[in-house]
Parts: structure tokens; C-alpha cells; sequence
């Protein structure tokens, strides 16, 4: 299967990696305002598949967008150090008025996945102009807070000494600042933390929350500090991502989409756990929150309300 990325930076490019290493899909095809850029990156690439999996990897341009079942939109203005998700709102929303038509041109039942910060808002507006088109809201979607239920999952695993894998936990609203950790849903072994913490002899105090709160809210800010930019965790949530898609797994997954029939959140594209399969977006699942949680949902929601508003946006 055909997997299109627009936008070779360092998103864009370490998606494709990611993709080549877990070994998704057939033809990865690169897009980029820059053509040297795309070609350079796509060879780069390609000559790492000798070592991993038998992908064919090209620079291109729309045209060659044709076919593609996911294309992700990577494309945009990068965050500077210090600049929240919301700041980029202005500067992307013009390039996606360019981006999302391009492509919708040429490959109209391509499922839309949005990586571009402020991927919410990005997502939301991504959806509008894919309206024009005739494509439904549930074939565009963005990342959303994939990444961040991965840190704090990790953070989880890492603090009781437990794999990952096993540890049931999410965050959800907007993908930034106003996040929210859900605790009180937060599992292992069908355990709640503070049980699981019990049995094992594991302390989890407030501090301890405070302290993987922080590790998983400003993740990207230490990271931009530290190195410019973020790319290996984000590249290898949107692998994921799109492994789900082409092989229709019905995955539970925290993206972003536009949420119906939530309280406080109508008609916003947030994070909540979503049932991903081939065509997009299948389920939207609202969790059982804590009333703090509801009111930090409310608020994440109310941040996002207000950017899709100064954008003019329905």
C-alpha cells in the first residue's frame, strides 16, 4: 500500500523512518515545498532499507500522491524554543490552506493523518477544507495526544518497573499545556494504580504525580531546550498510527477528531480515546473522569474553542 508524507522535515523525515524500520506498507512516496530536500531525505532513507524492510521510498511531488490510503501532513513552520503549540496557530494555517487542497486533488479517498502543531487546530481546519471535497470528518484526523498517552504510560512502566505495554493509561484533551492526565482511570493488571501500588509495595505519592505530570506536560518544551526539536517519539506514534489504518486493526487510540455528543466538548477536534480502523476514525469512547478531570476537560476544551474561534472557524 501507498503511504504519502507532505513535509520532509525532521517530523515528516523521522515518520518515514519509523515507517521503514517496523515495516509499513509497500511505497513511501515524499512530498516537500523543497523538492532537493524531499529527494535527499527519501535516499537517505531508502538506503537504510537494506538493514530493515523491503520498502520502496521516493521524493514526489501532488501528482504522485495518487493512490495513497494515508497521507500525512507533516508540512508547517517549526515550534522556536519557548513558543507554545497555540503561538503556531496563525503562521500554519495559511500552508494548510495550500497543503490540504493539493492533496485532496489528487488523492480524494486518502485518509488524512495531521501531525502539524497545533495538530488540534491544524486537524480541525484540515477537516473544513476537506469538507469542500466531500470527505468526512472521520477520514481526517491528527495525532492528537498519541504520544503524550505513550510518555505517561512510559513514565508509569518506568516508575513500578513494569513493561509499557501493560500499563492502561491516557491523556486526553488538547495536545499541550492544558493536557489532561486521566488518573483515575490509570491501570495495571486490572489494578488501580494505588492498588497496583499496594500490592507491590510501590509508593506513588502526590509528589511523584506531580513530578511524571510535569515529565509528560512539558515534555517538548525540555526536549526543543535540549536539541531544537521533537521527531523520534512523534515518527514513531504516526508508524503506529498508520500501521492501524492499513491493516484495519480497530485500534483504542488517542487521537484527535472531531468530538460529537461529549458534554463541554461539541464540535472540537481534542484527544479522547477513539476506535481507529481502516477508514479513519470508527468510535469516539468518553472515559469515566474524576470531577477535578472533568474540569480540566472543560478547560482544555474551552483553550481550544477560542483558537478555532479567532480563526473564524466552525
Amino acid at each position: 500500500m501507498k503511504i504519502a508524507i507532505v513535509g520532509c522535515g525532521m517530523v515528516g523525515s523521522a515518520s518515514a523512518y519509523a515507517l521503514v524500520m517496523r515495516g509499513v506498507g509497500r511505497e513511501i512516496v515524499l512530498v516537500d515545498v523543497n523538492p532537493a530536500r524531499a529527494e535527499a531525505e527519501a535516499n537517505d532513507i531508502f538506503h537504510a532499507v537494506p538493514f530493515a524492510n523491503p520498502l520502496t521510498v521516493r521524493a514526489g511531488d501532488y501528482s504522485d500522491l495518487a493512490g495513497a490510503h494515508v497521507v500525512v501532513i507533516a508540512g508547517g513552520v517549526a515550534q522556536k524554543p519557548g513558543e507554545t503549540r497555540l503561538q503556531l496557530l496563525r503562521r500554519n494555517a495559511d500552508v494548510f490552506r495550500l497543503i490540504v487542497p493539493s492533496i485532496l486533488r489528487v488523492a480524494s479517498e486518502a485518509v488524512l493523518l495531521v501531525v502539524t502543531n497545533p495538530v488540534d487546530i491544524m486537524t480541525h481546519l484540515a477537516a473544513n477544507l476537506a469538507a469542500d471535497f466531500g470527505v468526512p470528518q472521520t477520514r481526517v484526523f491528527g495525532s492528537g495526544t498519541t504520544l503524550d498517552t505513550a510518555r505517561f504510560r512510559a513514565l508509569l512502566g518506568r516508575h513500578f518497573g513494569v513493561d509499557p505495554h501493560h500499563v492502561h493509561a491516557y491523556v486526553i484533551g488538547e495536545h499541550g499545556d492544558s493536557e489532561v492526565l486521566v488518573w483515575s482511570q490509570a491501570s495495571i493488571a486490572g489494578l488501580h494504580l494505588d492498588e497496583f501500588a499496594e500490592v507491590q509495595r510501590i509508593a506513588l505519592t502526590d509528589g511523584q504525580r506531580r513530578q511524571i505530570d510535569e515529565q509528560v506536560r512539558r515534555a517538548a518544551y525540555h526536549i526543543i531546550a535540549g536539541k531544537g526539536a521533537t521527531y523520534y517519539g512523534i515518527g514513531s506514534a504516526v508508524a503506529h498510527i498508520v500501521d492501524v489504518l492499513l491493516h484495519d486493526q480497530r485500534a483504542v487510540l488517542t487521537i484527535c477528531s472531531r468530538v460529537r455528543d461529549v458534554p463541554d466538548c461539541e464540535g472540537l477536534t481534542l484527544s479522547l480515546p477513539h476506535v481507529v480502523g481502516g477508514e479513519g476514525v470508527l468510535a469516539t469512547i468518553p472515559l469515566s473522569l474524576d470531577a477535578r478531570e472533568h474540569q480540566e476537560l472543560r478547560a482544555s476544551a474551552g483553550v481550544l474553542r477560542d483558537a478555532v474561534e479567532s480563526l473564524g472557524l466552525t
